[in-house]
């Protein structure tokens, strides 16, 4: 059984190193998963490692099986979740090339299959903290040790997709407290903390959202930025994995209890 989840691109496989040790396919009674699961090593410590978009990023983030990818990383032990995204800066403090640890979501989107609770007894799980605060840390303290600067704090805004935001959206997303706006982060943190999973993400802000900056935005763009960032990124997840502590001091682990009517 592996205790730490990654959900992120391909570039993971690019952090220096890493060992692949095995692939795990899994079925779920959700449906398959976005790919296999990689087992990997990677500072001393057993991973787990899944492509949220599949392989080539052939899935869009509105047609991910969020449900499906949550289930598969319990089945496999995985009680901790490092997950990466990119995302657009709303916060004009926040540039292109910035990590930032969000810490806040809103919900923007709106058909996606967010509970595993739709039938038979009803959760109601606390969300007040969304992302889970000894991750959140362990990301803080990894960047430090780095000399990395990043934005402890940040609001994330997730959208349905697949198209980009209008700047009268990114003007409101502004007005309601958001920094950074992206396409993954809801379900899938909803569903880790019905599974009692610690979840937490780190971002890389790719560009300023629509609106802020006045050329038109582009994928090719967003690309640019993430590889430009991936070294930083990819070294920020290995240290974070080596430095989170095996003991979780969080209340993730009880998110249920209480919770059920």
């Amino acid at each position: 059984m592996y205790t730490i989840g990654i959900i992120g691109g391909s570039g993971v496989y690019d952090m220096p190193g890493i060992e692949l040790v095995k692939n795990i396919t899994l079925d779920t009674p959700y449906g398959a998963p976005s790919g296999a699961y990689s087992v990997i090593k990677i500072s001393g410590r057993e991973a787990v490692f899944l492509p949220r978009h599949g392989s080539g990023h052939s899935i869009a983030p509105h047609r991910v099986n969020y449900r499906a990818n949550l289930w598969g990383f319990k089945e496999l032990g995985v009680c901790r979740i490092l997950s990466t995204g990119a995302v657009g800066g709303i916060n004009r403090l926040f540039n292109a090339g910035d990590i930032a640890i969000a810490d806040q979501l809103i919900d923007m989107t709106k058909g996606r299959e967010s509970t595993f609770y739709n039938e038979g007894k009803v959760y109601h799980v606390d969300f007040t903290s969304p992302y889970c605060p000894q991750l959140r840390q362990a990301f803080i303290d990894g960047a430090k040790s780095l000399n990395f600067h990043v934005h402890t704090r940040g609001t994330y805004v997730c959208t349905e997709g697949p198209r980009l935001e209008s700047a009268a959206e990114i003007r409101f997303y502004s007005i309601i407290g958001a920094d950074m706006v992206g396409m993954t982060a809801m379900p899938e943190a909803q569903l880790a903390r019905e599974l009692e999973i610690c979840y937490s993400t780190v971002a890389v802000i790719t560009n300023p959202a629509a609106g802020i900056a006045a050329d038109r935005l582009t994928v090719t763009e967003v690309m640019a930025t993430m590889k430009e960032s991936s070294e930083r990124l990819n070294a920020l997840i290995a240290r974070t994995i080596s430095v989170v502590t095996t003991e979780r001091r969080c209340s993730c682990g009880e998110a249920l209890k209480d919770a059920g009517m």
